[in-house]
């Protein structure tokens, strides 16, 4: 999976919409001004560590999920400036599957979605 894979896959999903803050390091990526994913889009310093472009994303993760995950894969790690309860970072250095990746975006864009009242879900359906 490439930046532009993943950028257009979470825009494809009804009610989306992508934020660049913080000199555009990162995208934000929104359904109803609610966010779901961040994924750095350009060289960044993460910590110590300056890291390439698309090295990592922020999702949203029920919060037992989210235990699970990180301890079958060594590429999901707490959320990195997020809640750690709630988030998990995804690290892209290969070892993950694109059909997983695909799986964790849709996970997170639910949570957001299930989040949403009635009306605001009502309002996706028409779009």
């Amino acid at each position: 999976m490439t930046l532009e894979d993943y950028l257009n896959y979470c825009k494809a999903k009804p009610g989306v919409t992508d934020e660049y803050p913080f000199d555009g390091e990162c995208a934000w990526l929104k359904v109803k001004g609610k966010l779901f994913s961040i994924v750095n889009v350009v060289e960044m310093k993460m910590g110590e560590e300056i890291v390439p472009p698309f090295h990592f994303a922020n999702l949203k993760c029920d919060p037992e999920k989210a235990e699970e995950l990180r301890a079958k894969y060594p590429a999901v790690q707490p959320g990195w400036h997020q809640n750690k309860k709630h988030w998990n970072s995804i690290y892209f250095d290969g070892s993950l599957r694109n059909n997983l990746i695909k799986e964790l975006i849709d996970h997170s864009y639910n949570l957001v979605i299930d989040s949403l009242t009635k009306k605001q879900k009502e309002l996706l359906t028409t779009m």
